[in-house]
């Protein structure tokens, strides 16, 4: 993707369902889940560069000893420095106590980071500072075993402030207004009530205190929990938690909006926000691989039953077609066939832009993202050119039939990403003076009759096409360029974790305005959905649409296009430029099981989408520079 996003967040969790023991005679190591969850974190690390972190827990220990230890980092290669950390802390205590460390009792109780329980995250900052304390996972601490919670996630809520007063109306004092905090008090809240109505249940059957805490562990209703905690969330969420006595809990939202994936058998449970991860790090095949259901949570208990529970009823599905596009890593084998689908939907647009002249186009991506939608749009161009060359030779004689049949497509390398440079690596203000060096590109491929095709995955911003790509490409003089974009306009802000929240910033929409403030008309009907905006924002959420989708209902995608070709276009570029982006319609066949498609058409799968996405108007048309939830 030449517009750097970040996307939160990615997530790895592992219970090992038999004794410590039983993985060091088998596998011959006692870090047989750290050494898998370091494999699962790294495998994710397209889903969170801003930081890392993880809990251990362990099961069945004394009083006195500290079961739940955390460490987080956001360095720059954060993995890299909770692992060193946790490397090192055991060969300290290995060097100190060489005999000992092979009981594995005594190195269950001494080393911090050995358990049954582990819980792993890796955070991209799309909303908030990026330090330590807005690293998952997110502890919340108590004497008693089972009121102590774990929590952390993949997920963006809507409705923060909401959130935040329920906390307010239940008498509590948030030290913050985060969708976080809210997600955690709200689950600590009604873990501590099942606690309490547990506690008072067996204290009437006259049950021992001490024993009193064995019955809670052993009763204690997650799902409960969980129908309680979540009745008011608008979002798209992954929630992985887990209670200091050893359950645990994976929730997803009841559209499917966040990606959660799990593998069980009789050694272990593992849950990952991507397939492909947990194939990798546990050899294991596709069939045997489970995705949680929309609104169920899969549930963990402590003596190692396994189920999925439904928690909120399951509405439609929508899960996010941007995770198929460009988030998710493409060796998930279902994502790979649909990334290369969306690049052959394209052809034929492609071909009647350069008039089926293969001969004079060159073919090339934006790396890296884009390789596999490439893969896919030159094998059916490939079709093409044998259909032409069949054709060719029927009409040529057979002294040329050789010339004919060594026609190939020119598939060069055209752009290449300096991968020390990241645009999102600075904030929103200063990006600009960063993108104009983040690619370079191979001289003398090109030549003056030349069609220059590049294939990139999605066109958010066009920043960089604007200040640097567009700008290395005319310098190598081609006729024509044509930017292709795999997904389809990027038309409306994003509120469940991608960051692409203000409406100013998308290039669509900045065009879209663009063309209705050249007439009266137009410059009417902008007005218009503002005032529509501000009187939807005076209903509760559950009562408002997306207003904002009036801006385009006059307006047809190819204007569009033509209007941000327009807006790209550097003044030195002597070639002609032509976009083209992926039809909604060509989106849905390639991506048939992902139909989250809200910043593309504006429906949003939640009330709170469309509420957000009235007030991000009203923030663009005043002039505030904000994200609107």
């Amino acid at each position: 993707m030449s517009d750097s996003l970040k996307h939160e967040c990615g997530i790895a969790l592992i219970r090992l369902l038999k004794p410590l023991d039983f993985y060091k005679k088998k596998y011959g190591t006692k870090i047989f889940a750290l050494n898998k969850m370091f494999l699962m974190m790294q495998k994710q690390v397209n889903r969170g560069q801003d930081g890392a972190g993880l809990v251990s827990l362990k099961i069945d220990v004394k009083p006195g000893q500290k079961y739940i230890n955390r460490i987080r980092s956001v360095n720059k290669n954060s993995i890299e420095h909770i692992f060193q950390s946790v490397e090192k802390e055991y060969f300290d205590l290995k060097k100190k106590n060489p005999k000992k460390i092979e009981d594995i009792d005594w190195f269950k109780e001494n080393y911090k980071y050995t358990g049954e329980l582990y819980l792993g995250h890796l955070r991209y900052g799309t909303y908030g500072k990026n330090n330590i304390e807005r690293c998952h996972p997110v502890l919340r601490e108590n004497n008693w075993k089972a009121k102590n919670l774990v929590v952390a996630g993949n997920f963006n809520m809507t409705n923060v402030d909401e959130l935040f007063q329920q906390l307010i109306n239940l008498g509590q004092a948030p030290k913050e207004k985060t969708d976080t905090i809210t997600i955690l008090e709200k689950i600590g809240h009604f873990t501590d009530e099942e606690n309490t109505r547990l506690y008072y249940k067996y204290k009437k059957k006259g049950v021992g205190k001490i024993k009193i805490s064995k019955k809670i562990e052993q009763n204690i209703n997650i799902k409960n929990i969980l129908k309680e905690s979540s009745k008011k969330w608008d979002g798209g969420y992954v929630i992985a938690g887990m209670l200091g006595h050893g359950d645990a809990f994976v929730l997803r939202d009841p559209n499917g909006i966040r990606p959660a994936y799990f593998y069980k058998d009789e050694e272990i449970v593992v849950v990952a926000s991507e397939r492909p991860v947990i194939q990798t790090a546990f050899g294991v095949p596709i069939t045997k691989i489970e995705e949680v259901g929309r609104g169920c949570a899969l549930i963990i208990r402590k003596e190692g039953g396994v189920h999925q529970e439904q928690i909120i009823k399951p509405k439609r599905r929508k899960s996010c077609s941007f995770e198929r596009i460009y988030f998710s890593r493409g060796n998930d084998i279902d994502i790979y066939k649909e990334r290369k689908k969306l690049g052959k939907k394209l052809s034929p647009r492609i071909l009647s832009s350069v008039k089926n002249d293969l001969q004079n186009t060159v073919f090339s991506f934006i790396p890296n993202t884009a390789e596999i939608a490439f893969y896919g749009m030159v094998e059916e161009i490939t079709k093409s050119l044998n259909k032409l060359k069949q054709k060719a030779i029927k009409q040529e004689n057979k002294t040329k039939h050789a010339t004919i049949l060594n026609q190939t497509l020119r598939i060069e390398k055209i752009a290449i990403k300096d991968a020390k440079l990241r645009t999102f690596i600075t904030a929103d203000e200063h990006r600009e003076n960063l993108v104009g060096h983040v690619y370079d590109t191979t001289y003398g491929l090109i030549q003056k009759n030349d069609n220059l095709v590049i294939l990139d995955d999605s066109i958010v911003r066009g920043t960089t096409l604007r200040e640097s790509i567009l700008e290395m490409l005319g310098r190598l003089k081609p006729k024509k360029i044509i930017i292709v974009s795999s997904a389809p306009q990027i038309r409306y802000p994003d509120c469940y974790g991608i960051d692409m929240a203000k409406l100013g910033d998308l290039i669509a929409f900045k065009a879209a305005i663009s063309l209705l403030n050249k007439t009266t008309k137009g410059r009417d009907k902008i007005q218009g959905v503002y005032e529509a905006c501000k009187k939807a924002t005076k209903l509760s959420k559950e009562k408002q649409k997306n207003e904002v989708r009036e801006i385009y209902n006059s307006l047809t995608a190819i204007e569009i296009s033509k209007e941000i070709a327009c807006s790209l276009k550097p003044k030195k570029l002597n070639a002609s430029l032509e976009i083209i982006y992926q039809t909604i319609e060509d989106l849905h066949q390639s991506c048939p099981n992902h139909t989250g498609d809200w910043y593309f058409t504006g429906k949003y799968p939640t009330h709170g989408g469309n509420a957000f996405v009235n007030r991000a108007f009203i923030y663009y048309m005043e002039g505030k520079n904000q994200r609107a939830y």
